[in-house]
């Protein structure tokens, strides 16, 4: 089974390939932020992704705000955040 999400830090962030640009590329999932990450080769995602993700905890920390949790369980159903893990995991790797 392919696997076309990335993880890191509990963060989730989807991936996507741009044949005319020939680039790969996504966004995290799962909270109101943006935060976007590209690379040429899936070592340079990785890696942007990875980045991005401690870009953003450094930004909140540098503006005094709290990072957005991703997950937490809320969709008009309240659920373990697990669980919503789980279900948006599983839902991408359809």
């Amino acid at each position: 089974m392919s696997k076309n999400y990335l993880k890191y830090k509990k963060y989730v962030g989807t991936v996507q390939f741009d044949a005319d640009d020939r680039v790969f590329h996504g966004h995290v999932l799962g909270i109101n932020d943006i935060i976007t990450f590209e690379g040429a080769s899936v070592t340079e995602l990785e890696e942007d992704f990875k980045n991005a993700i401690e870009d953003y905890f450094e930004t909140c920390r540098k503006i005094d705000k709290v990072p957005e949790k991703p997950f937490k369980g809320a969709f008009n159903l309240r659920l373990d955040p697990s669980l919503h893990e789980l279900l948006v995991v599983g839902a991408l790797s359809q």
